[in-house]
């Protein structure tokens, strides 16, 4: 499989290779596996997501803490990090879906607090969501652990370069992006992990394999919140 690994600060999204060995996988399926099914998001009728990952698994609220996973993030943040969402996803044959191109511009807070600069407002799986000011999201990085090998037939991750620092895109300027800049799917094996800015934008495609796509996508932040927010996990950690 041939690999393109990208650069996190010129491109908003780089692979390394071979970060979780073997049974150290197998380890994290096992766990990902016992969350119960009615904590996932349904589609079609199977479950294809589970928020609240790090409030739902102690475990993996421990992985996110982990001295492996903070050496990774502490070498590309600039500022002190720690880790402020989890989600999983698995793509398969019951619950495939297709996501646009588009940035990941929302934040998971502990209650709504009307903050000039913070808005609109949403709430999923009984937390609060927020978009904040660009500068919030420039500071954070998005860590993806793949548990399988993933590639175009099961609905890679695919990017735009570059296109992270801009700020908040326009749909005018997404499409024009998406005419102008020539996309990369993040190919991976089972135990590479993708680094990405929230920013970048990003697509995939629906599955056309029948296998798992599963991913441990943790979301770590830079910067406190002002006004009285807090970031979801300040209930947790």
């Amino acid at each position: 499989m041939i690999v393109v690994k990208g650069t996190l600060q010129e491109d908003g999204f780089s692979i390394l290779p071979s970060v979780f060995g073997g049974e150290q996988v197998e380890a994290l399926i096992e766990i990902v596996s016992k969350i119960d099914d009615d904590k996932g998001v349904r589609s079609r009728g199977g479950v294809y997501a589970v928020r609240n990952l790090l409030q739902l698994s102690a475990q993996i609220n421990e992985l996110a803490h982990s001295v492996k996973v903070r050496s990774i993030v502490d070498e590309h943040l600039a500022k002190a990090a720690f880790p402020v969402r989890g989600t999983l996803f698995d793509k398969t044959a019951g619950a495939n879906w297709l996501v646009p191109w588009h940035q990941d511009l929302t934040i998971c807070v502990v209650d709504r607090i009307d903050v000039p600069g913070y808005g609109p407002w949403t709430k999923k799986a009984g937390w609060c969501h927020v978009q904040p000011p660009a500068s919030i999201l420039e500071d954070m990085l998005s860590v993806r652990i793949h548990l399988d090998d993933c590639d175009e037939s099961n609905g890679a991750l695919r990017v735009l370069p570059g296109t992270h620092t801009r700020g908040r895109l326009t749909p005018e300027l997404i499409e024009e992006k998406r005419h102008s800049v020539a996309p990369i799917s993040c190919r991976a094996q089972a135990g590479d992990v993708v680094l990405m800015r929230p920013l970048v934008l990003h697509a995939s495609s629906a599955a056309n394999k029948a296998v798992h796509r599963r991913v441990i996508h943790i979301d770590y932040a830079s910067s406190q919140l002002p006004g009285g927010l807090r970031w979801s996990v300040a209930l947790t950690c």
